[in-house]
């Protein structure tokens, strides 16, 4: 029996990913729902939590390094002039109830907390689909709404001074390898040319699976992409590059992005072709 704050995604019967609603966290690490382990339709598992490297990195989920001063990503937060620091100002994601869940998906509701009042509403939609015999779809939708009297706006270590730094937002910690996986778009091919530009879609290919991630609405394909291979292999949208992302009181931010989950090394015909399969007009 699936415990009441957890929710597990099934694909064709089978269970392809966990959802951790209330995590027992220590308040550095910026508690937060999270799904992992997701894994393929073979079982392999394409995520991690607390890595070494990272301890702060959890699966798949939303994190943001900057709300208005406040750090929801984890760990230390990047000073203008000073470099990353440790601060008391870490906020937390509350789950509140689930609206709608499903053996296929769910609708969530979340509060975005810090220093004891709700900065951010967010409304959380995931869905699971199968593609192929070997591949399947995690559609990840989250709105956040600005549920303060004042302006927020969402920033990230790049536009701290920090060139090269914009995550911040959707975030997938990947497998990590011996190797490094393999990074590709539609047209370029490895970290250093894909990492902090914008393109409909990038695949990161570990030694027996392939992640490939797409911007699912015209506003979140305009967000660059932030990859990690070499030091550890992470793909996020960026929210914030070069300027914050403001969030006037009662507005919201709307983002979704879908990741193709697929058994063994995919080529670029491979993954453009089930990107198109994936994502619904």
């Amino acid at each position: 029996m699936t415990p009441p704050d957890t929710a597990v995604l099934r694909v064709a019967g089978r269970p392809v990913g966990r959802y951790v609603t209330r995590p027992e966290l220590p308040a550095r690490l910026a508690p937060r729902p999270y799904l992992h382990p997701v894994t393929t339709l073979a079982g392999t598992a394409v995520t991690e939590i607390g890595p070494a490297d990272h301890i702060h990195h959890l699966g798949v989920g939303v994190a943001v390094p900057d709300v208005e001063g406040s750090n929801f990503w984890g760990g230390r937060t990047f000073v203008r002039g000073r470099g990353p620091t440790e601060l008391d100002n870490h906020g937390a994601q509350r789950h509140t109830a689930f609206q709608l869940r499903d053996p296929d998906g769910f609708v969530e509701e979340l509060r975005w907390v810090a220093a004891g009042a709700e900065l951010l509403r967010e409304r959380r939609t995931v869905a699971a689909t199968e593609l192929t015999r070997a591949a399947w779809a995690l559609d990840f939708t989250f709105s956040l709404t600005n549920v303060t009297s004042q302006p927020l706006s969402i920033g990230s270590p790049a536009t701290n001074g920090r060139p090269g730094a914009a995550y911040g937002g959707f975030f997938w910690r990947a497998r990590k390898e011996a190797q490094a996986p393999e990074v590709f778009t539609v047209d370029r091919e490895g970290e250093g040319e894909i990492h902090g530009t914008v393109a409909p879609w990038v695949a990161l290919a570990g030694s027996t699976w392939s992640l490939i991630f797409a911007g699912a609405t015209e506003r979140t394909r305009r967000d660059p992409w932030f990859v990690r291979a070499e030091e550890y292999p992470g793909v996020g949208s960026s929210l914030a590059v070069h300027e914050r992302l403001p969030i006037p009181p009662g507005e919201t931010a709307v983002r979704r992005i879908v990741t193709v989950v697929a058994d063994g090394r995919i080529s670029r015909l491979e993954a453009a072709s089930l990107v198109r399969k994936a994502v619904s007009p």
